[in-house]
């Protein structure tokens, strides 16, 4: 691992790290939401980070391409698979989550989670 691929890593760590802090401390809804989703493309990148090769082919093979070199070179295709399943899963789960947190503006008027636990009842 290079000293650049580490920064990298880092970064996403501490991309991954704001969304964590986003969730834990904050007591709006809408905070609480944004913050999901920056820990969830935080893991997205993490996941093609792992595939990542430098100066990688793409992973189409052609006749002509001997499969030793190819497994060398290219880069791996299953992170890519699995990331882009991932962002449709996420974007289902996102809208689930702003639909909810919609009908309970209109239920409690506030996204402040500690009102709402304070009007239950």
């Amino acid at each position: 691992m290079t000293r650049e691929s580490g920064m990298i890593y880092a970064l996403c760590f501490v991309l991954f790290m704001v969304g964590l802090y986003c969730v834990v401390v904050k007591k709006n809804l809408v905070k609480i939401v944004l913050g999901l989703a920056i820990m969830e493309y935080a893991v997205n990148l993490f996941l093609i980070l792992i595939g990542y090769r430098k100066d990688g082919i793409a992973p189409i093979i052609d006749g002509a391409t001997d499969a030793k070199t190819f497994a060398a070179a290219s880069v791996d295709p299953l992170p890519q698979a699995l990331v882009l399943t991932s962002i449709v899963i996420g974007l289902g789960v996102l809208t689930l989550m702003v639909a909810l947190c919609i009908r309970l503006y209109e239920r409690y008027g506030t996204f402040d989670i500690t009102q709402i636990r304070r009007l239950r009842g």
